[in-house]
């Protein structure tokens, strides 16, 4: 099968690696430009809330694609890191790096925690079974209750440093895999890349230290 060839090979994951991190990166700003939506109030928050359950093919369409998205990110990244360890079984005696930077060789450790962090997160604010307090279409609520508590805020702000640094090697590689590197764009893709990786996550954060300085109730 065309697929099957194309999957099996190292750089056909790296491809799939770079869409579904479009994907991914495309729903976290959607996503962080929703959670803003807590600074107009309890009632602006809740409506959105609300409203995204009245439009249930959407809602799923989104959470599928999602899903799928995340599970093929995640078996070609655990994948490629496995071939990779196979290339070099013995590691350096002494290692320098030459071209790789903290955020990308941090990619793999900071990936298995992003990844324990979205299970929490589900579980936290979507299903509410890590929430002792949790109101089903009560967002305003849930999100102030939880962020009262230091180390769940603490979670959330140590989440967001991680995902700072794998969304900015992130949005700089997956362009390069799909070949958008000349040198005439370069200059452009490290400024998004910094640009997504500083603003997102500031977006994400800038709740729960609301919450803990008292700016939302």
């Amino acid at each position: 099968m065309p697929f099957g060839r194309f999957w099996s090979s190292t750089i056909g994951k790296k491809v799939v690696m770079a869409v579904t991190g479009i994907v991914l990166v495309g729903y976290i700003l959607a996503h962080v430009t929703a959670n803003l939506l807590i600074f107009a109030g309890a009632a602006a928050i809740d409506a959105y809330a609300a409203k995204l359950r009245t439009l249930p093919l959407l809602l799923w369409g989104v959470r599928v694609v999602l899903l799928l998205s995340v599970v093929l990110h995640v078996v070609a990244a655990a994948q490629l890191a496995v071939r990779a360890r196979a290339a070099r079984p013995t590691s350096y005696r002494r290692f320098e790096p030459q071209a790789s930077n903290a955020t990308s060789r941090t990619m793999r450790w900071g990936g298995v925690a992003l990844l324990l962090f979205l299970i929490y997160h589900i579980l936290h604010f979507t299903t509410g079974q890590a929430h002792p307090a949790f109101v089903h279409l009560a967002p305003y609520h849930n999100v102030t209750t939880a962020f009262r508590v230091w180390w769940v805020a603490a979670i959330y702000i140590a989440a967001m440093v991680a995902l700072a640094m794998h969304l900015y090697h992130g949005t700089w590689s997956m362009f390069q895999t799909l070949g958008i590197a000349h040198a005439r764009v370069n200059v452009a893709r490290r400024r998004l890349a910094t640009i997504i990786a500083v603003l997102v996550p500031l977006g994400f954060v800038s709740v729960p230290i609301a919450v803990l300085v008292g700016l939302l109730r």
